[in-house]
């Protein structure tokens, strides 16, 4: 990958809010809006395709990021910043060229897009077909109030809010920390097989750490919600949705304790409990790893692998999912994705690169975490379909266990499959009922293993609208995840002696 170029101040100055508009008109606003022509681009394009390449995009970016923060009591930390630029990759055969430039004068297009070229040189130079307007059919995070006609003095009072509700909800609350970020991004898109999108994506994360103190023990939790949405998001019921959050999740593990370790059933919670299903599933179905034969489910494409009853999705087109895409960064729609259907592995999560390998249509998963990088296969949503049992069915199932339901991260190894994962917190399971809260344990497994294990799933599916972030490659991307409760029949935990 090449960076050439350095940001100008006029084109960043451009910031004219399109307003989420996604038909042809919305495409013409964004030509203007970044400064370039259809006749740009086609020269780009044929400059990037010079060498032999065998496909070539463009993929524009204008990103603006606002960051306001609360401590000890008061609204006292904002920041902002601009991100532009215009990221140019070029395919030939298995050779991928990237570069990228923070300027978009026809003059650095042309320098990046050649640079690009002679990364991926194939045959005989070949042409782009003419562009054509995509207008998004569906657009899943529509704006009633984009973030750039919102001023800081109107977001203040909601983190002012949250912080003495928290601290009004329990003596015990010694500190809040609140923070407020929101994100538009203005995307251009356009390849040389003619496809051209332009896609508004917003983006906020209102959440609050809070820190108790009791008898000299200190204990803290954090809430928090992320959406694709514009400053309606804001309002009194989330600020006490977040608070009660806050509080729950903080106040409980002053009663926790940290059980004795050792292999047992494990009941995940529903919502959060997703992160199973994202790091020590999801990962290994994303194609470029099947492709390269590094997953553990690469030969395992149409048999079954778990339980009938199972079926997993990763989903685009959840309406203001943190996860959801309009587009992907490729030019493919947004789209639903059966994983697993009744315990079969049906599709793995593909890129356009991986889906020209199995000779099948991109499902929409090429993401990137900016114009500096290049897409690959990205979860957007993942979660498992609900099951046909009750919650407190499957609890009672279970003579010597634990329930987890919050955790803080986790790790894997995509080629074995195996993972750690650090539970914040949960119960002891005995004789079939929640008493002990737990805390501050590891759940130790492997994923195809801990998915075979599966075997009752409940009726209470649920998507954990936090501020997941997944980490791939060096490149960052927002996601979710969720599930129902399930009950994993065996799990190591890692507890004390």
């Amino acid at each position: 990958m090449v960076v050439l170029g350095s940001m100008a101040a006029s084109s960043v100055l451009r910031a004219e809010s399109l307003k989420g508009a996604h038909d042809a008109s919305g495409i013409s606003s964004a030509l203007n809006h970044f400064g370039v022509s259809h006749e740009d681009m086609k020269k780009v394009l044929a400059a990037a395709l010079e060498k032999g390449g065998d496909y070539a995009d463009l993929f524009f970016e204008h990103t603006f990021n606002n960051y306001v923060g609360l401590q000890d009591g008061a609204v006292n930390r904002c920041n902002s910043n601009i991100d532009f630029g215009v990221g140019i990759r070029v395919l030939a055969g298995d050779q991928t060229g990237y570069a990228y430039v923070e300027n978009v004068t026809l003059k650095e297009m042309l320098n990046a897009a050649r640079t690009a070229a002679r990364i991926a040189t194939g045959g005989k130079a070949t042409l782009p077909v003419a562009l054509t307007d995509k207008p998004i059919k569906t657009n899943y995070y529509s704006v009633k109030m984009p973030w750039e006609e919102v001023i800081l003095k109107s977001k203040m009072p909601y983190l002012q809010r949250l912080n003495d509700r928290i601290f009004a909800l329990d003596k015990r609350v010694h500190k809040v920390s609140a923070s407020l970020t929101d994100t538009t991004s203005h995307i251009l898109f356009c390849n040389s097989e003619g496809v051209m999108y332009y896609d508004y994506r917003p983006m906020v994360t209102l959440g609050a750490v809070c820190i108790m103190e009791e008898n000299g023990k200190v204990e803290n939790g954090y809430a928090a919600r992320a959406y694709r949405m514009g400053f309606e998001f804001l309002n009194d019921d989330v600020v006490e949705l977040l608070a009660q959050e806050a509080v729950a999740k903080t106040s409980i593990l002053f009663q926790a304790v940290k059980p004795k370790g050792g292999e047992m059933p494990v009941v995940m919670g529903a919502g959060g409990s997703g992160i199973l299903l994202h790091e020590a599933i999801g990962h290994a179905f994303e194609a470029d790893f099947n492709r390269k034969n590094v997953s553990i489910f690469s030969d395992q494409l149409n048999k079954k692998i778990c339980n009938e009853h199972i079926s997993v999705i990763d989903d685009g087109t959840i309406p203001f999912n943190r996860g959801s895409v309009n587009m992907d960064d490729e030019g493919s729609a947004g789209q639903k994705t059966y994983i697993v259907k009744e315990g079969v592995l049906t599709s793995y999560l593909h890129d356009r690169i991986s889906a020209k390998h199995y000779g099948i249509p991109s499902t929409g998963n090429g993401r990137r975490e900016s114009f500096r990088c290049m897409p690959m296969p990205r979860m957007r949503a993942t979660y498992m379909d609900p099951g046909n049992v009750k919650e407190e069915d499957i609890i009672a199932s279970v003579k010597k266990g634990i329930f987890v339901d919050q955790f803080t991260n986790g790790q894997v190894q995509i080629g074995a499959g195996d993972f750690t994962f650090f539970v914040k917190s949960g119960y002891l399971i005995e004789d079939g009922k929640l008493t002990q809260p737990i805390k501050d344990i590891n759940i130790i497994g492997n994923g195809p293993k801990a998915l075979a294990d599966i075997t009752m799933v409940a009726d209470n599916a649920k998507i954990d609208n936090g501020t997941w972030t997944c980490g791939k490659d060096g490149q960052s991307c927002p996601v979710t995840c969720g599930m129902p409760s399930a009950l994993v029949s065996k799990l190591t935990v890692g507890g004390s002696n």
